[in-house]
């Protein structure tokens, strides 16, 4: 956990009438939270740490936002977000693991996979994108997988975030309606409409099988955005011992003398344009 000398202290949550949390209590507790993790970044690259943190989870279930406001201010040659596409021809004739294994930590860094090799337990499943023996293959292997990680020195954190399914109605309905969320749904977010069942199974299965004691789940509930991202956040921040790293006293040195430079004109420059 932190070591407790933060200069922001957490102050109890302030609620609307209709039990969201005020606005103004969430940007001040969201960085009083961003800066922790400024301070376990810092502790991981003072260390040496190897972090992973998976996401996982229902479409529209708030992974993204979640993941977003962990990175915002963090530096990213540090903490790293891996969203694969869909694996090419080549790929999909590799050990399903293969293409995960290259974007796994070195130390003091922290990857997050926004998704991960938990795909065949749920999309390709439901969609029939691997065979039968693929996928029960998939849970013979996976714990065992996890496990290696673990011994090799990585710490594994795992989350998937639940949504209801009226949440997740009104989130999809948005998205198509915003112009500015549209790219957000995906053929397989239509598609998911659909299995809603066959998703629910899916998981239902994926923890029976990967929810271990060396690499639990951890469910957030999601249907309240903002709730779900501080929640997450200082689980995260939990999970990992860390102390503030001081860092060493810095003076900046004389600029050098300009007296030797002459600047060439500036309309020999092309500029953008002041539009504001």
């Amino acid at each position: 956990m932190g070591n407790g000398n933060h200069k922001k202290k957490k102050v109890e949550p302030i609620y609307q009438e209709n039990g969201k949390l005020d606005k103004e209590y969430y940007f001040n507790e969201l960085e009083r939270l961003q800066l922790e993790l400024v301070k376990l970044q810092e502790w991981i690259k003072h260390k040496g740490l190897k972090v992973v943190v998976i996401f996982e989870g229902r479409d529209a279930a708030g992974k993204g936002g979640a993941i977003k406001r962990i990175t915002q201010p963090l530096n990213p040659r540090i903490v790293k977000t891996v969203a694969l596409p869909v694996p090419t021809e080549r790929e999909k004739t590799q050990w399903h693991f293969q293409r995960y294994v290259s974007h796994l930590p070195a130390a003091g860094e922290m990857v997050i996979f926004d998704r991960s090799w938990y795909n065949r337990a749920g999309v390709e499943k439901v969609m029939k994108f691997c065979s039968d023996d693929e996928y029960e293959e998939f849970f013979r292997s996976c714990p065992e997988f996890e496990r290696m990680l673990i011994r090799s020195g990585i710490t594994l954190i795992k989350y998937w975030f639940s949504v209801s399914d009226e949440e997740q109605e009104k989130r999809f309905s948005e998205r198509i309606k915003t112009p500015l969320k549209r790219w957000k749904i995906s053929p397989m977010d239509m598609a998911s409409r659909t299995h809603w069942v066959d998703y629910s199974l899916a998981k239902d299965k994926m923890f029976q099988y990967t929810d271990t004691k060396k690499a639990p789940w951890f469910v957030v509930d999601g249907d309240d955005k903002k709730k779900a991202r501080l929640n997450c956040i200082s689980h995260l921040l939990s999970k990992i011992p860390y102390k503030k790293v001081s860092y060493e006293k810095l003076e900046l040195p004389e600029l050098q003398d300009k007296d030797n430079y002459i600047r060439p004109p500036k309309d020999e420059q092309t500029y953008v344009p002041k539009v504001y």
